[in-house]
């Protein structure tokens, strides 16, 4: 795999941060850590791939490449429970992570490669880091920040900061969807797979509790849920601190 002199250059920042969230939540039956990829790396095509945009302050392609082993070890997974699981859904959580370590935007459909990996690993401006488990390379993933985006150093930070409202004055046609969510439960596969119809499941909350609402996953507000015209709606009562999702 070639090896870019601004990957070669950069062992912090960004785009490692964005490797380490991504890390994380790449389902593997081992432990996965990251590395800057070398001149001697090399991927195998066709391998399980996905890729999605983000657009913000900073915006950025991000790709994810997985070997079969976890590939496999993934549908054997959801065989067992059966369910199916595409790898852009097993993968999505993973670019939702790395995309938060860059800042305020939105994160397009993630969606398979089918080749596009290629073209954004091989471009110049992309910094790619290995997922190893004992020194085995399990998958790759990729950053290739867009001409235009401000750099992390504290002056351009500084700079997107002043002009973020201009930034963000770019994505206000973009639809988000919203999601309402009055609880949660936690359930063994067993007991998920004995759900029938009737069953009751206790969720995390007491009746009467303010619903979250919820965009691309972080919480932005709670409020009371309500009925219009024989629909659910939600009364906002308060909105969330940014600090408060960290």
């Amino acid at each position: 795999m070639k090896k870019t002199p601004a990957a070669a250059a950069t062992t912090s920042g960004q785009p490692l941060q964005a490797a380490l969230a991504a890390v994380q939540l790449i389902p593997s039956e081992v432990p996965l850590s990251v590395r800057a990829a070398t001149d001697a790396d090399s991927f195998t095509p066709g391998d399980p791939a996905v890729v999605a945009t983000f657009v913000g302050g900073v915006s950025a392609d991000l790709v994810v490449i997985v070997d079969q082993s976890i590939d496999q070890a993934l549908q054997g997974a959801a065989g067992a429970a059966g369910a199916t699981v595409s790898v852009s859904d097993a993968l999505r959580p993973a670019l939702e992570a790395a995309a938060a370590t860059l800042g305020q935007g939105v994160l397009s459909d993630v969606r398979v490669g089918e080749g596009t990996e290629v073209a954004i690993l091989a471009a110049d401006e992309t910094e790619v880091f290995a997922l190893e488990a004992a020194g085995q390379v399990h998958g790759w993933f990729g950053v290739r920040v867009r001409p235009g985006s401000p750099t992390t150093s504290a002056s351009t930070a500084r700079s997107a900061k002043a002009s973020g409202g201009a930034t963000m004055r770019m994505l206000y046609d973009v639809e988000m969807t919203l999601t309402a969510e009055i609880g949660r439960a936690k359930l063994p596969v067993r007991q998920v797979l004995d759900l029938t119809p009737g069953t009751i499941i206790e969720l995390d909350r007491v009746a009467g509790s303010p619903a979250d609402l919820m965009v691309n996953g972080r919480l932005i507000a709670r409020g009371e849920v309500v009925v219009i015209d024989e629909d659910y709606g939600l009364r906002v009562t308060e909105i969330v601190e940014q600090g408060e999702n960290a």
